[in-house]
């Protein structure tokens, strides 16, 4: 399969059809958006999937939507992606208040072409996290890599290993005692898709195999529950080393987000 039909199946089935586990979807005539069941507590907060936009469409699809995420009090997040019309999308967010995050390359595998290296056994101290309680771990990585407290990133992947453990599957890397890195899967069976998240390494244990032992067990994981794609949100440092065993670039996304009325937008990215 080449780039651009995984792509429109990336789209079709990531960004269309997908129903996440605590949101509750909505198809409008501008937007296909997502709302979180529990306002203001959640992980997330709303969030846009997916726009098609002709050019007199996209001032009145910003305003709608500023306007129903405000009135409900809650931010939201409108990925945009670099094969989204029209091709300024992006900038025109960004001139009506929208705080922009660093670009990330969506990649994607093909499962049935994963590398050997992929479906070998790892040999590094690769441990599933099956106890909540043990999330610790995880979260003193993102803490390490990313110099920030992630609340309620911890509080999300705690409720969803207790209320539906079948969702996701977290891993953490060990050197003796010492977590090193740690990573999740999202595979929710009704996409053909399962995606990688939270791949990180802290820096004293790069270039030592860690992130690759993750993304082995992972993929392997995937194959097992049934999907047929992998797909990452690549950042910049993650992008090369998911190359080199045969993932393909689909598209550029962008988190354009947008804090409620009376949220200091200056901060907005979640």
């Amino acid at each position: 399969m080449d780039s651009n039909e995984l792509l429109k199946q990336y789209d079709l089935e990531e960004r269309i059809t997908a129903l996440p586990n605590d949101m509750r979807r909505e198809e409008t005539r501008f937007v296909i958006r997502h709302v979180p069941l529990a306002l203001r507590t959640g992980f997330r907060n709303g969030f846009i999937s997916y726009s098609r936009l002709g050019e007199g469409a996209v001032e009145p699809a910003i305003d709608e939507q500023i306007r129903y995420f405000d009135d409900l009090g809650v931010g939201f997040e409108w990925k945009v992606y670099s094969h989204d019309t029209p091709p300024d999308l992006r900038q025109r967010l960004v001139a009506r208040g929208f705080e922009v995050e660093d670009a990330e390359a969506i990649m994607a595998l093909v499962l049935s072409e994963a590398p050997p290296l992929l479906l070998a056994p790892v040999s590094h101290d690769v441990r599933r996290l099956d106890d909540p309680d043990l999330l610790d771990d995880v979260m003193a990585v993102q803490r390490e890599v990313w110099q920030r407290d992630r609340p309620g990133q911890a509080g999300y992947l705690r409720d969803t290993m207790i209320q539906q453990p079948d969702l996701i599957t977290v891993y953490a890397a060990y050197d003796g005692n010492q977590p090193v890195a740690a990573a999740w899967l999202y595979c929710d069976g009704r996409s053909p898709f399962a995606s990688l998240w939270g791949g990180s390494t802290i820096a004293s244990h790069r270039k030592r195999g860690f992130y690759t032992a993750l993304l082995a067990v992972r993929a392997q994981e995937a194959i097992r529950r049934g999907a047929r794609f992998l797909t990452i949100d690549a950042s910049p440092m993650s992008r090369p080393i998911v190359a080199r065993f045969g993932f393909l670039h689909l598209t550029t996304a962008y988190a354009c987000n947008w804090r409620p009325v009376g949220g200091d937008r200056r901060n907005s990215s979640q």
